[in-house]
């Protein structure tokens, strides 16, 4: 036992021995590791100052051939033009204005003459003009109304009588019932009107009747003698003379020679009566009479006409500054009795309007070319029609100087629409551009940045060729610029469309 302890002592004593050695060793090990990673680790103030800055070069474009244009761009909202409420007037009705028929659908189109609704069974006409139908026109009336009616029914091609007269005439009226029969309605009439045309024209034909007789009467009593009766009172007076010469060669009495002498200046009496012209002045007097008759039953007979001329009821006619319109809004409806507007329409034309000012509507002109885009990307064309001043103090718009501003109307017109087309348009308010200038087709043009000028005041590209370092300064001419590009004109011949120019560095 003594002798095995000493053994164990020294055997703890080596394994300590040991371990102090591989910790050293391993001390030894990170040392040299870390001297030798440091070589490799750079701090980022070392990284940085040992990073070279990159070489700074142009900044380049090419040159474009393209159409340089100047474009003016505003809203405006796609609808039909000049929507109007149409009225119409039942004041001459005996009865309620109850809507019988022919209401038309939104959408529909109202051309010239034709029927835009039916109130208590009668037509309610469209016709173009101005002026609004203020009083039923009757046989007789004048004035601007009865031309702007003879207008109308001329552009329908209906003969309307002399159109250089404001009187409502017969023929006028003639024009009237034929602009209902093509409507397919019966033309209006005055009441009672007939029954005193008819008996104007019994009496007329009466009259005329007792002339007839008359002249006929006139005729008998102014007829002379019939060669028979001319021959009787010669012979009658031969014969009287030849009894009174043979009694007197006899030697007859005195008594009876008397007899014969008044016998032969009888027959000599009667014989003259022949010669002499009838006595018609009963006659005459007759026909003169009948005359008048008849001149009076005539004038009625004019004035029983004239007031049986077809009127036009101010309720039957609506007048519209342009056809055809469109129907836009339906305001009844069959049965109801009409309040107020019927419909709302406008013109049947799909156009663009905008409000724009002074110096937007000096920059256009009727005529130019725009373009606008719809909601789903289709690109159109659409055409300047009318530039129109209006008064802005109505609205309350005032120049700086406290007088009025001036608004304007613009109208465009697009270019021909399919209906599906028309109707996703209508509505939307479009994004328009009108190039205002433009150059004469594609031209050579770069960007506006492009350009510099030289000590002469000259513009100058700086031109840098394909495959070179360098650049050269080259004398140019410019021309209109817009949208952030200008346009060159240079003889150089390295002056062409794909060229690179400096714009920046």
């Amino acid at each position: 036992m003594s002798a095995g302890g000493p053994v164990v002592r020294r055997r703890v004593r080596l394994r300590g021995a040991r371990l102090v050695i591989v910790i050293a060793g391993v001390a030894a090990l990170s040392l040299a590791a870390g001297l030798v990673l440091s070589r490799f680790v750079v701090s980022p103030a070392e990284l940085q100052a040992s990073a070279k800055a990159p070489v700074a070069g142009p900044i380049t474009a090419p040159i474009e051939k393209r159409v340089v244009r100047n474009t003016l761009t505003l809203r405006a909202d796609v609808t039909h033009a000049d929507a109007v409420d149409l009225k119409v007037d039942t004041t001459g009705l005996g009865g309620p204005a109850v809507v019988t028929g022919h209401v038309p659908e939104v959408g529909a189109t109202l051309e010239a003459g034709s029927v835009a609704l039916e109130v208590a069974g009668r037509p309610v006409i469209v016709m173009p003009g101005d002026l609004p139908a203020y009083r039923t026109l009757r046989s007789g009336m004048s004035g601007p109304d009865v031309t702007e009616l003879k207008t109308a029914l001329a552009a329908l091609g209906i003969d309307p009588g002399d159109r250089g007269s404001d009187r409502y005439d017969a023929a006028a009226a003639a024009g009237v019932a034929e602009l209902y029969r093509r409507a397919g309605y019966p033309a209006p009439s005055v009441p009672d009107a007939q029954q005193q045309l008819d008996a104007a024209r019994q009496a007329e034909r009466a009259a005329a009747a007792g002339v007839d007789q008359a002249q006929s009467a006139l005729a008998t009593a102014s007829n002379p003698a019939s060669g028979a009766a001319l021959l009787e009172a010669d012979n009658g007076v031969r014969q009287a003379q030849r009894e009174r010469d043979g009694a007197a060669a006899e030697g007859a009495a005195p008594a009876e020679l008397d007899r014969l002498d008044d016998a032969l200046a009888l027959a000599r009496a009667l014989r003259a009566e022949l010669d002499r012209a009838p006595d018609t002045t009963a006659e005459i007097a007759a026909l003169d009479s009948a005359r008048d008759q008849l001149d009076d039953a005539r004038e009625q007979l004019g004035r029983a006409e004239e007031q049986a001329m077809t009127p036009v009821p101010a309720g039957e006619i609506a007048y519209l500054s342009s056809l055809p319109r469109r129907v836009d809004e339906v305001k009844t409806e069959r049965g109801a009795i009409l309040q107020g507007a019927a419909l709302q329409v406008s013109g049947a034309e799909l156009v663009l309007q905008a409000s724009i000012d002074q110096r937007t509507a000096d920059a256009l002109k009727p005529g130019m070319t725009a373009e606008f885009t719809a909601a789903d990307g289709t690109a159109f064309t659409a055409t300047v029609r009318s530039i129109d001043a209006r008064s802005a103090a109505a609205a309350g718009q005032t120049g700086k100087d406290g007088a009025d501003a001036k608004t304007y109307d613009l109208v465009l017109v697009p270019q021909p629409l399919s209906s599906e087309q028309a109707e996703s348009l209508r509505g939307t308010n479009v994004r328009v551009g009108v190039p205002i200038q433009a150059t004469e087709g594609e031209v050579l043009a770069v960007p506006v940045a492009a350009l510099t000028a030289g000590a002469d005041g000259a513009s100058r590209i700086e031109l840098l060729a394909d495959g070179e370092a360098t650049s050269r300064l080259i004398t140019v001419t410019t021309g209109l610029s817009a949208g952030g590009f200008v346009e060159i004109r240079s003889d150089d011949p390295e002056v062409v469309a794909g060229a690179r120019v400096v714009v920046g560095r």
